[in-house]
Formats: structure tokens, C-alpha cells, sequence
């Protein structure tokens, strides 16, 4: 199978090596293995059946990456005449077997670590935080005894449900790469079999044991411009950089591959079906333009006519991450159903507000992020923290673009220090959010069914332009119509919406095709 998506109903499960992978680690541990074995040949006698010129790249890649530091060690030396006791556990650092030298090599690594950090790859994070939001279960392995301190010092330690690393495989006496036991008991732990579970390494020797493992896809990531060597060990696709991997269901498409709504009309009102639209629509970026403010953020006038107009003869709701009292006040469209918070609040047409309930354990948690953030991100000029009831927004829209990294890093550190909240990506913004099984798509579907717009006769509608529509456009995808309000911000992403509009001007031509004055009926 050649791909560069995982698709969450068949891949249950991903597998990540640590080292070249997750962090740039690869090159200390090169670095630490460089220093061992030159200065181990250097001092060895000299035999004519013995090789010791300088320990290379090309060593690391194809003898010690990916392997314990034991098998690293005899792997090593094997290929260059030499021939070492394995030794055990107990042998002093520097010993002359394989052990010793391999403790060795751990108090150079160590002294590297402690002296550069760990440094993480943005792109190998962000698929990771995207897996996750798709609830796929993600696992860490590494040959490593080290890994839980790698991992550690790296920040990045809560993004995995599982960690089989040097010390649980010491524990269980599992044999390493490329034998894949390390990757089959990561999958025995999360309790998804390999047919089910994917693997991304950038060892030859990962490659192979993920291969051998019977694993449903094993993704190759290539960092070192040497894609041959990981397609040759196995690998069902190389890519160079993690972004090319996206996360993508059945049903879904690039924006690009999405036809316009007004332009293929014919085609879109076929899901109509001559039934009666329930439009539900978002706020910030499909009803009103996304403004370097947010507090500037309005509805035209043109605009919040014609949802009074379309409001008379069917019903209309808008979904926000807004406060509820927020979105109420910028549409002041009356018999709409306001919903705020991607939902945790809503109200019907001049009814009391309903909160969700499970939710609200989040608020004193909230409150405690919402300090440390405003003091950490307080030097960041540009960077907005947006507190609203049930979420904890922070807007890095206005902010440089060096200093980017640093807004997203400190909300990721609240996430994972503070129980209870997850953290959701948007347009120029990330939020802290409770930590439930609640999103826009689960509000539309409680939204239809506590007023009362479900049946045969009706057909949800549902527009949105950001990341957190996603879900919703998603709960509509089989039995209603999905609208996505096109934006250069998010380039070629993917999408479950069946159609496109470029802008609000344009959502508000295709709404009133969806509900034309011809066929409407007063809502009652």
C-alpha cells in the first residue's frame, strides 16, 4: 500500500520512534557513538584482519541506529573484524565488552543531552496533536534507555498512551531491532492489533521490524535526504518531512477538490432532496470576516437581514467558540438558536441559557491557566489571551512570526501540566478547552434533537471556514449538507464539506438558493 494518509478508521493506532522521529536526538546519538568507538580504535593494537578507520554515518545508519546499545556495540565492531564478550549488566562503564562500552556511550549521550537539550520536531508534534484529536491512540518506542528523559526534557512526554523504550525491553527480556517485539508489545499494551496500527521510523532497522511485525503501514520518514535506504528496508512510503502526512478519513478531500456551491448548483441541492433546511451556522469567518481584533468582529447589515429573513421560514442557529452572551449580542437576530463555547452553552430563541454540565468542573482549572498564560505571554507583543467562559482562547494572529512558536509552546505546557483541559488548533489561535467528549459536532446533533429538527423531512445545513468546524461538517456529512467558507489561511487542507463558497457575501447567495423564498414556510 503506497499512501501519505492515515485514515482513523483503519489506523487505530500509531507507533513512533523516538530518536529521528520525535527529536533530533539522532545526532547526539551519533555524536556519543563517534567519540566511543573512534577513540576505542584509536587505542586498540592495530591487526591486519581489524578495520579502524574513524566511525561514520553511514556506521550509525546501517549498524547501531535503531538497535539497543549492546547490539549497537557487536553489530559495530562485527563489520570491522572485531570480535567483543557481550558481557552483562553489572560490567563497570568502559569495560572491554560489549556492555561496558555501551555504558559508555550512555555517559557521552547523557553529557550531550544535559549540555544541548532535546530538541523537538515541530512537524512529527503537530501530526502527533492532530492523531489525537482524531482519537487515534499514539505510542512511543526507542531502543533507548533513556527515552523517558528524552521525552521529559522535551515537553512532549503526555502526547503518548504507551512507552516501550531499552528499559521495559531489558525488563522483559525483548530482543531489539529489527526483531519487532518492541513494536508488538507498544500494540499489545494499547490493545490494537498490528493490522490496525501504523508505524513511523526513520531506522533501517525500525523499518524492518515494523515490516516484519505485520504492522497495516509503515511510514518512512526520511530526514537526511537518503529515501532508498528505508524504501529498499521496507517502508510502504518515505516522505521527507511529516507534514506531508495528513489524517484522512473516507469522505474527505482537499479544499481544492471541493466545488463551489453557487457555480455547481444543480449538482449540491441534489442532497436537498426537496426537504426542509435546518441551517446551522458559524460565526467568526462564515458570517462575519475575520478581523485582526476579535472584538471588532460584526455582521453586516446585509448579512444580518437576510438571516432575519431566512430566520422567518426555517429555522437558523449559530454555532460560536464565542461565549454564548457574545455571539447572542453580535447577531441580535431573533428566533435563532445561539450556541457558545463550540457548544458547552446554547439557548434557544429568547429561552435561558443550557450549559452543558460536565463542562463546568473545568472553570476553576481555567481560571488557573488563564493567569499563567496572561503572565507567561505578557512580554509577546501581539499575543492575545481571550478568556470566555468555557475555553481559554490564545491569539497569535498579530503576533511575529519568531515569536509563534513560543505562544503555541506555552499553551501546550499549561495543557499538559493542568488535568482536566485539551487543547484545540483554529485559525491564528489555539484553546484550552475541557477535556470531554464534547465538540461542534456532538452540539449540532444535541442542538437538532433538544429542538426538535430531526426527521425525514428535514436536511441539517451546516457552514463553517476553521479547523473546529470540522467536526460538525462531519456529523452532517451523511445526512445533510456541509458548506466550508473558503480561506487562504488554511491553504489545501481537508475537509468533509460537499461544497464551497469564497467568502460571506457569497454563503449568504447559496443560503438563500438553499431556502428560497418559494418554498419557504413560516417556522412555528
Amino acid at each position: 500500500m503506497v499512501a501519505t494518509s492515515i485514515d482513523p478508521h483503519v489506523h487505530r493506532a500509531v507507533l513512533f520512534d523516538m530518536d529521528g522521529v520525535l527529536t533530533n536526538t539522532a545526532r547526539l546519538h551519533s555524536a556519543a557513538w563517534k567519540v566511543l568507538f573512534d577513540q576505542y580504535l584509536a587505542e586498540r593494537s592495530p591487526t591486519p584482519s581489524e578495520d579502524h578507520r574513524p566511525f561514520t554515518d553511514d556506521d550509525y545508519r546501517h549498524h547501531v541506529d535503531g538497535k539497543s546499545r549492546v547490539d549497537g556495540v557487536l553489530d559495530f565492531l562485527h563489520s570491522r573484524g572485531i570480535g567483543l564478550p557481550r558481557g552483562d549488566v553489572g560490567d563497570e562503564a568502559g569495560g572491554e565488552t560489549a556492555h561496558g562500552l555501551g555504558k559508555l556511550k550512555d555517559e557521552h549521550f547523557l553529557r550531550a543531552l544535559d549540555e544541548h537539550g532535546a530538541e523537538v520536531f515541530a512537524d512529527a508534534v503537530s501530526l502527533v496533536e492532530s492523531l489525537r484529536r482524531h482519537h487515534v491512540e499514539t505510542a512511543v518506542i526507542s531502543a533507548s534507555r533513556n527515552c523517558a528523559r528524552v521525552l521529559e526534557r522535551a515537553g512532549i512526554e503526555q502526547l503518548f498512551d504507551v512507552r516501550v523504550d531499552g528499559v521495559v525491553a531489558a525488563e522483559l527480556e525483548l530482543p531489539g531491532k529489527p526483531d519487532p517485539a518492541l513494536f508488538l508489545e507498544a500494540a499489545r499494551r494499547l490493545g490494537i492489533p498490528p493490522s490496525q496500527t501504523a508505524v513511523v521510523e526513520d531506522a533501517e532497522a525500525g523499518v524492518a521490524a515494523a515490516r516484519a511485525g505485520g504492522f497495516a503501514l509503515v511510514l518512512g520518514i526520511d530526514r537526511a535526504g537518503l529515501p532508498s535506504r528505508l524504501a529498499d528496508a521496507g517502508a510502504d512510503v518515505v516522505v521527507s518531512s511529516l507534514d506531508e502526512v495528513t489524517i484522512a478519513a473516507s469522505g474527505q478531500r482537499r479544499l481544492s477538490e471541493i466545488p463551489d456551491g453557487l457555480v455547481h448548483w444543480n449538482a449540491i441541492s441534489s442532497r436537498l432532496r426537496g426537504r426542509r433546511p435546518v441551517l446551522l451556522l458559524d460565526f467568526d469567518g462564515t458570517l462575519a470576516p475575520i478581523r485582526k481584533d476579535p472584538a471588532k468582529v460584526s455582521l453586516s447589515v446585509r448579512t444580518r437581514t437576510a438571516l432575519q429573513n431566512l430566520a422567518r421560514w426555517c429555522p437558523v442557529a449559530v454555532i460560536s467558540g464565542r461565549d454564548l452572551s457574545d455571539v447572542r449580542g453580535r447577531v441580535r437576530v431573533e428566533g435563532v438558536w445561539c450556541a457558545g463555547s463550540h457548544g458547552f452553552e446554547m439557548a434557544g430563541p429568547g429561552g435561558e441559557p443550557i450549559a452543558q454540565e460536565t463542562g463546568k468542573a473545568a472553570l476553576p482549572v481555567l481560571d488557573i491557566a488563564e493567569q499563567r498564560l496572561s503572565a507567561e505571554l505578557e512580554p509577546v507583543a501581539g499575543a492575545l489571551v481571550d478568556r470566555k467562559r468555557f475555553a481559554l482562547a490564545v491569539h497569535y494572529r498579530n503576533v511575529r512570526l519568531e515569536e509563534v512558536g513560543r505562544v503555541v509552546s506555552a499553551a501546550r505546557q499549561v495543557d499538559a501540566e493542568l488535568p482536566g483541559l485539551r487543547m484545540a488548533h483554529g485559525r491564528k489561535v489555539v484553546e484550552l478547552l475541557p477535556d470531554i467528549d464534547w465538540n461542534k459536532g456532538r452540539a449540532v446533533r444535541w442542538l437538532l434533537e433538544r429542538a426538535g429538527l430531526t426527521g425525514p423531512e428535514l436536511v441539517p445545513v451546516f457552514a463553517g471556514d476553521d479547523y473546529t468546524d470540522e467536526d460538525a461538517l462531519r456529523e452532517v456529512h451523511e445526512d445533510g449538507l456541509g458548506i466550508v467558507v473558503l480561506s487562504a489561511e488554511h491553504g489545501d487542507r481537508l475537509t468533509w464539506a460537499h461544497c464551497s463558497v469564497d467568502g460571506t457575501r457569497a454563503l449568504i447567495d447559496l443560503l438563500t438558493r438553499i431556502a428560497p423564498p418559494a418554498r419557504r414556510r413560516p417556522v412555528p
